[in-house]
């Protein structure tokens, strides 16, 4: 949306962060990246494959998340890449997580954006990452058709044939087109 700016106005600047506050969030940071260093810790020396995450490069608030469809549901087989950002109030904010893989579902959107409850109000500061991941895995093969957000996945939902011959057709489509 465009803004109606005066390209002659300079706005105030903020004031500064006093040197307190600047430690302060040096500490939380520090907390927060030994938190997510333990946590790639656990993910590396877990045997289970079907999920797993690293940093993106040397950012370790972002990073890269793989999980594969788990097996008896329609999504065997398949495997989605996810963004998760961290924020520095993390564990005690839920980190922001998509889905960078186009991903027919009916609680994800065209975007890539999820809904799942502990992304949101239900987010409590003793998951991890491994359990984010593993809960958006269960999710695939349980979606929420209450609160859906791919309207035509939640329609074709209740019919398992016809849902797996679209998803299909949606996945091949995007393994085409990289």
């Amino acid at each position: 949306m465009a803004q109606n700016i005066n390209p002659h106005y300079t706005a105030p600047s903020a004031p500064s962060k006093t040197n307190e506050e600047n430690q302060n969030i040096s500490k939380d940071n520090h907390a927060v990246s030994k938190r997510l260093q333990k946590e790639l810790m656990v993910l590396m020396m877990n045997p289970d494959q079907s999920v797993s995450a690293f940093p993106e490069g040397e950012n370790l608030f972002k990073w890269v998340g793989t999980i594969t469809g788990a097996a008896g549901t329609v999504y065997e087989g398949l495997t989605y890449k996810l963004s998760l950002e961290f924020p520095h109030s993390y564990p005690y904010s839920a980190p922001v997580v998509r889905f960078t893989t186009p991903c027919y579902h009916p609680n994800v959107d065209h975007a890539g954006n999820i809904c799942l409850d502990i992304l949101k109000e239900k987010w409590s500061a003793l998951y991890d990452v491994r359990t984010l991941l593993l809960s958006i895995q269960s999710l695939l093969g349980e979606p929420n058709n209450e609160s859906p957000l791919n309207p035509h996945a939640a329609s074709l939902w209740p019919n398992q044939v016809e849902y797996k011959r679209q998803l299909r057709a949606e996945y091949e489509k995007h393994q085409k087109s990289q």
